[in-house]
């Protein structure tokens, strides 16, 4: 096999495709200038301009630009206008600037030329490939992470979700703390360090050690106050546990139809918005399946490929709603382009906060404006599955069969005559259990019914031996 010359050498490199390797490749189809000057003004006064930058270590092509397509949608989401997009093929990012210093050159060309004011890259950079690379291109250089740090920080709005955001922005901060020139030098000694002269004189703190223990005594405060606030979702969940309600929580990728499907159920008038994260704040709705059984259903913030752990740890008391749920509808968007990725990303979170072992049940979504043949593919690769469409309504039927088919039963099978004097009885019967068969006789309503052991107990003084 013919071996090329490299700039670095790296390991096991022969699989790659040399023109791959040395082509930065643009990715047709994610510009999002606009035609009328007028809004272009408009807007340039408070959008960032853009260039996307990916590297692309393995999988196919297609998936490579797919992942940056997002970008552009997550760029987008943020408020910026996405003027590039390019991916390089390598085997491994390049520990100094990403994208190898030759790149990084033609990189800066790229945004000299297009005239943007940030460099967007489609990975998590350590801290001295952001220098580095901001050193060559010379306008701002920010990665995934932080992208999705800031639209999580757009969107947040109750106290818990500010809070849980925050958190996860300075966690992310705090390893990134650089200065330039006289910031890192600032100090503070002598007598404003409370010192009495010579010998008391040291060096003091600089100004980018203030800002890391300023960091850190923020970050202890916030985790005492999502602890807290944390008690009073484990104390409202405890208390839908005491009354035997089963547990669905909606998850998923983001933008694939989540807060749609919990207003068509419920009425819960829940934010709908055809944008990436427009859900952060979980919430929950009491709806009923077919038979009368009641159940909660919980609305969750999407996933997303390459979620930051930082959110996934500020966000754990959140997501410990689909962790502790009875049942998860993993709702898919079929008209995505690869919605199995969608759903590898979601279970890849799942097992990340402990909810792997919670039955799942796929939703997949959109299939009024999805291709027949990427359905069908899905509902092959996916047999536990229901298609539905939360914008006009089609599915719904079934898969609220399939929630009640998949819930766990009630622990005991029982039949009574429930005087009519106890129609409270009956009402919780319904509301806690299911009702295989009801009728109103002339001494009370029989039921046949499987209900949680401590409703066996109360209905004890009334049951038969067979109705």
């Amino acid at each position: 096999m013919t071996t090329f010359p490299y700039e670095e050498p790296e390991p096991l490199t022969g699989e790659l495709d040399l023109e791959d390797r040395q082509a930065l490749r643009r990715v047709a189809g994610l510009s999002t200038e606009l035609s009328d000057v007028t809004e272009v003004e408009y807007r340039a006064l408070r959008l960032e301009r853009v260039v996307l930058i990916g590297v692309w270590t393995d999988g196919g092509e297609a998936e490579a630009e797919n992942s940056l397509r997002e970008l552009a949608l997550l760029a987008e989401t943020a408020g910026s206008e996405v003027l590039e997009g390019m991916i390089q093929r390598r085997s491994k990012p390049d520990p100094a600037t990403y994208v190898g210093s030759g790149k990084a050159i033609e990189l800066r060309d790229v945004v000299i030329s297009s005239g943007a004011d940030t460099v967007i890259c489609d990975g998590e950079l350590a801290p001295s490939q952001l220098r580095q690379l901001e050193e060559v291109v010379k306008v701002k250089v920010i990665d995934r992470t932080a992208l999705i740090l800031d639209i999580f920080a757009q969107h947040a709005s109750s106290r818990e979700g500010k809070a849980q955001v925050e958190l996860a922005q300075l966690e992310y901060l705090l390893p990134r703390l650089r200065g330039w020139g006289g910031n890192l030098s600032r100090q503070v000694g002598g007598r404003a360090a409370g010192g009495v002269g010579i010998g008391g004189r040291g060096p003091g703190e600089t100004k980018i050690e203030l800002d890391r223990r300023r960091i850190r005594t923020r970050t202890a405060k916030l985790r005492r106050q999502i602890a807290e606030m944390g008690k009073a979702r484990d104390t409202k969940r405890s208390r839908r546990r005491s009354r035997q309600v089963p547990a669905v929580a909606i998850a998923g990728y983001t933008n694939a139809g989540k807060s749609s499907l919990l207003n068509r159920f419920t009425g819960a008038g829940v934010l709908v918005e055809n944008a990436l994260f427009a859900t952060l704040d979980p919430t929950v709705r009491r709806a009923s399946t077919p038979n009368g059984r009641g159940i909660t259903l919980a609305d969750t913030v999407g996933f997303v490929r390459h979620l930051p752990h930082q959110l996934v740890e500020a966000f754990r008391s959140t997501l410990e709603e689909v962790a502790e749920a009875d049942l998860i509808l993993h709702v898919v968007d079929g008209s995505d382009v690869d919605p199995e990725a969608q759903i590898a990303a979601v279970r890849e979170v799942l097992r990340e906060v402990g909810a792997n072992e919670v039955p799942e049940l796929i939703v997949i979504n959109k299939t009024d404006v999805a291709d027949a043949m990427s359905v069908a593919r899905l509902r092959r690769r996916e047999p536990h599955s229901v298609v539905v469409s939360a914008r006009t309504g089609a599915g719904l039927d079934d898969l609220l069969q399939a929630i009640e088919e998949n819930l766990p039963r009630g622990d005991r099978e029982v039949h009574a005559m429930v005087p009519y004097d106890r129609g409270d009885l009956v009402a919780r019967v319904h509301d806690l259990g299911e009702v295989l068969s009801q009728e109103h006789t002339a001494d009370g309503t029989a039921l046949h019914a499987r209900v949680p052991e401590r409703m066996a107990g109360e209905l004890e003084p009334y049951v038969t031996a067979q109705v």
